[in-house]
């Protein structure tokens, strides 16, 4: 048996069993190609979706039978719309019974499907997709009426993240609370930032800086 097939048989076989919400994984990151991977987990230049993710308290799961302790989970694959339909169809027609509650898309190119094609087969759960480059913009906003689908701007799944665990927070006020203390802690950074330039002045704030 290949590799795929093995993969397709066992996220239907996950999606058979009969597990704890709490064990589950609430948010799913896919990409169409491990080349997207810095874009949608983030890099050194920039931060992703993985960063925004274990910013509010996730962590990754990576063995559905031995889950981590942390009570919000998150699961990521490469699932190339073009390369692998078959895997496409089995992740996306699976993820609710799988207890995904929000997935996270990204693709690049010109013809970035992953998103729009899973937005359609995992309806009505909630897909934010990611166009990785800019070319892949009209891509993946292009949706029909009646197809819905959340998109971020180009290169930003951190945004993407943080938009899923909005989606999750109107039912985990612990979630809640953590989005609030995330943007509480923005402000606090651009207030300190701001009397350092105003208390040192904009040649000793730049030298500060270098």
């Amino acid at each position: 048996m290949s590799e795929l097939q093995r993969l397709i048989d066992d996220l239907r076989a996950e999606a058979q069993r009969d597990r704890d919400p709490e064990d589950t994984p609430e948010i799913g990151i896919v990409m169409g190609s491990d080349s997207d991977l810095d874009v949608m987990a983030g890099s050194d230049d920039s931060e992703g979706a993985y960063d925004a993710l274990t910013e509010v308290g996730f962590e990754e799961i990576t063995d559905y039978d031995d889950p981590p302790e942390a009570r919000f989970t998150f699961e990521t694959y490469v699932v190339s719309a073009h390369r692998t339909p078959e895997l496409m169809y089995a992740y996306a027609e699976t993820a609710e019974e799988r207890g995904l509650d929000v997935i996270i898309a990204g693709a690049g190119g010109k013809s970035a499907d992953l998103p729009n094609m899973t937005a359609s087969l995992a309806y009505p759960l909630p897909v934010v997709g990611v166009p990785v480059q800019e070319k892949s913009l009209p891509s993946v906003v292009g949706m029909p009426t009646g197809a819905p689908i959340v998109a971020v701007d180009a290169g930003k799944s951190f945004n993407a993240a943080l938009s899923a665990v909005q989606i999750l927070a109107r039912q985990h006020g612990d979630l809640r609370d953590r989005l609030v203390t995330y943007h509480d802690e923005l402000q606090e950074d651009v207030a300190t930032v701001s009397r350092r330039l105003h208390e040192r002045g904009t040649p000793g704030f730049r030298d500060e800086e270098e």
